[in-house]
């Protein structure tokens, strides 16, 4: 079993600036850093440390040999990744002297894939029970649902950014959804302000009755609902200096736990405790770690 993620691979310019530019003004940065980005980068990275075979899906320009090269070093298949005429994705991000930032998000190449390539990657690289793994950074993400469903294969879905328009998504076609407490409200049809968690995760249930629901609530820790059975998950507490990839991070870990053929249990606990290392460190994609440091924060957990 592996996991083949349709994801988004950006480049992120980031410019340390004293406050943020105001219209008509020109400001001089005082550094100017270029990182890999992208959730679907991120989950990548994810799962193939979690120790299973995954290959990206998805679209660069033709300055994205930086994001290719760091996917392959990451362990991930980076084979059919498409190349395309034009920039890759970017984001354009200002961080001011009080660590506040402003982000602007250029899709490029993610948001030009076609259904012919999502056709040809899914024929050559799906086998049945195979999981898709999809956010909502690239275009045609409801014909990749409707697609692999129809091919016999697991659809994940973490709906990041928030889908607008939610009547597009054959959201019954998705086998598990991985998701936070705001996207969980928004997509169980919840409208009130700080709803209950678990009033979120029963409507979901109710609504999707066939899926495996996963909702993380921050500090709270996390929630995980398949037919009758529900896990809760504490967070492990650490001292948090960058929060960036920590969803991103939970659900490659909690996928490939999926595919190793784990508990949904020990699914839950591989995730949260990758979760809790990727936070303690600067970066998003840097700070994601391999399962044998996870597997030894956990027996560190279990020492007096």
């Amino acid at each position: 079993m592996k996991i083949i993620s349709f994801g988004s691979l950006n480049i992120d310019r980031v410019y340390q600036v004293s406050q943020f530019v105001r219209p008509g003004e020109t400001i001089l940065a005082q550094k100017l850093e270029f990182c890999v980005g992208g959730k679907g980068l991120n989950q990548s990275i994810a799962a193939s440390k979690a120790g299973v075979p995954t290959i990206h899906a998805g679209a660069v320009g033709e300055d994205g040999a930086f994001l290719t090269d760091y996917l392959r070093d990451s362990g991930v298949d980076i084979s059919r990744i498409a190349v395309l005429p034009g920039a890759s994705g970017h984001a354009v991000i200002q961080v001011d002297s009080q660590g506040r930032n402003c982000i602007i998000v250029f899709g490029g190449a993610n948001q030009q894939l076609s259904t012919e390539y999502i056709d040809s990657v899914l024929e050559a690289e799906g086998e049945r029970g195979d999981i898709v793994l999809l956010q909502y950074e690239t275009n045609h993400v409801p014909y990749i649902i409707r697609r692999a469903h129809e091919m016999g294969l697991r659809v994940a879905f973490n709906p990041s950014p928030i889908p607008e328009r939610l009547e597009e998504l054959p959201l019954d076609c998705v086998d598990f959804f991985i998701l936070n407490e705001v996207e969980g409200a928004h997509i169980s049809g919840i409208r009130e302000e700080n709803p209950d968690f678990r009033a979120v995760l029963s409507a979901l249930a109710e609504k999707y009755p066939s899926a495996v629901i996963v909702l993380t609530i921050g500090s709270e820790g996390s929630l995980c609902k398949a037919g009758d059975e529900v896990i809760t998950q504490d967070i492990f507490r650490v001292s948090a200096v960058d929060t960036t990839a920590a969803g991103d991070t939970f659900c490659g870990y909690f996928l490939a736990g999926y595919c190793r053929g784990l508990s949904l249990q020990d699914c839950m606990r591989n995730a949260a405790a990758a979760s809790a290392i990727a936070v303690s460190r600067m970066g998003a994609a840097p700070s994601i770690p391999c399962m044998q440091e996870v597997e030894k924060f956990l027996e560190d957990q279990k020492k007096p």
